[in-house]
């Protein structure tokens, strides 16, 4: 390749921002598809007679087949391209949400929502490692970050759909439009340039510095050099650091709606309202934690929104009855919840410095989705510990793995600044 990377260029071009952009839009509707459900559970519950357990099941089962979405999309990605892989991506789980609305049963409802995750799973780590590979070291922090911001941007819109839309024109139609937006990202996706990085390490391949050998075996290939001596610890890191992160989501966000409603006794207009408190938080922080990043290091910024983050957690479940009175108090640490939760816009820069692109997209989409993967039976906790501690109780351990996250970043080397390894 004669001209010059796009992660070598001095400014940002057009190519930057259409790909910037596209990543960030299959983001929001990503995320939107996977919580559109939290909001779903009780009018689901109701006419299919489903108790919260099973509920619960259906939910831990979609985010243990991101796992199996991450791998298998991650593999393919590294082999076909990142442009191409988006596409699949988006498309899977599009289906498996529009397919929802049509369930029966709950076997049938497990199915579609099973594959909703495994387009969830793949779609993540590939846009992120497509904005990784192509824009400036000394950027991509920040817009790493802000490719994140599709994730509150998704919430927001569940929120808003599955909060208010939803009573008045149904479950299953709400699951009906959610296909529509992501037509429209696939059709504008064809547009986009692959990404330069992969395209030469794909001519070195070609040029014998790799040998591609056949799909089975270049998988296989990927799989020993990720756990190689060369790279095996800093997997590992990666998904633990990815494991007590998911965990702090999870146990946030997987019963929130049905928390403020159930045991708050909150409307689920006023509950999806205060769902959007935590969302414009987590905007900003996901938004800020970017710049973060590049200039204090990718360590401290982890820490300190891990701890704005425990902070709000602790609040918002525990010490409720003490600040029950003051509603704006409350909705203040409702905004730092989301706040906190901007450390995920570390990740598609943090992983994208710490492999080569042989093997960043398996990785990245393996460490995060087997994380996702492992919250299985985090919505079914949440309901076992409510039982004698209420939601609160089963909520508030969110604040002590956002506190782990906070501390394990630290057995990682800093890596603002590197330059990508081809």
């Amino acid at each position: 390749m004669d001209k010059p990377l796009l992660n070598e260029a001095r400014t940002l071009t057009r190519e930057h921002h259409q790909i910037l952009f596209m990543s960030w839009a299959g983001w929001v509707f990503d995320f939107y598809d996977l919580i559109l459900y939290t909001f779903l559970l009780i009018p689901i519950g109701r006419e299919l007679g489903l108790s919260n357990v099973q509920l619960s099941f259906v939910l831990g089962s979609s985010l243990a087949a991101t796992a199996a979405g991450g791998a298998m999309f991650g593999l393919l990605s590294d082999r076909y391209g990142r442009r191409t892989v988006l596409q699949w991506t988006i498309l899977c789980y599009s289906i498996g949400t529009f397919l929802s609305g049509l369930s029966p049963n709950l076997a049938w409802l497990l199915v579609f929502r099973v594959i909703t995750g495994l387009g969830v799973g793949g779609e993540w780590a590939t846009g992120q490692t497509y904005v990784g590979e192509t824009f400036p070291a000394h950027v991509r922090g920040r817009y790493g970050a802000f490719m994140q911001t599709g994730a509150p941007i998704g919430v927001a819109l569940a929120s808003v759909i599955g909060g208010i839309v939803a009573p008045l024109i149904g479950w299953r139609a709400a699951f009906f439009i959610s296909f529509l937006p992501a037509v429209l990202v696939i059709f504008i996706r064809k547009k986009l340039p692959e990404s330069d990085v992969w395209l030469l390490n794909r001519e070195r391949r070609a040029a014998g510095e790799v040998r591609p050998g056949s799909g089975a075996e270049d998988f296989a290939r990927k799989i020993r050099l990720l756990f190689s001596v060369s790279y095996r610890r800093t997997f590992i890191l990666a998904l633990v650091l990815a494991i007590f992160d998911m965990s702090a989501y999870w146990f946030t966000y997987s019963w929130l709606p049905g928390y403020l409603h159930e045991e708050r006794h909150f409307s689920m207009v006023k509950s999806a309202l205060w769902v959007l408190v935590t969302q414009a938080g987590g905007f900003l922080g996901y938004f800020t934690f970017g710049f973060a990043a590049d200039s204090l290091g990718r360590r401290p910024a982890y820490s300190i929104y891990a701890v704005v983050r425990a902070l709000g957690l602790a609040m918002v479940t525990l010490f409720w009855g003490p600040i029950a009175a003051y509603p704006a108090i409350i909705l203040v640490f409702m905004f730092l919840v989301g706040f906190g939760t901007g450390m995920f816009g570390g990740y598609g820069p943090l992983f994208s410095e710490l492999f080569p692109t042989d093997i960043r997209n398996t990785a990245m989409g393996s460490a995060f989705n087997l994380a996702r993967g492992v919250q299985f039976l985090t919505p079914v906790i949440i309901v076992w510990i409510a039982r004698s501690y209420g939601m609160a109780g089963g909520i508030f351990l969110a604040a002590l793995f956002a506190l782990l996250t906070g501390s394990w970043i630290w057995m990682f080397p800093e890596t603002k600044g590197k330059e990508l390894e081809i």
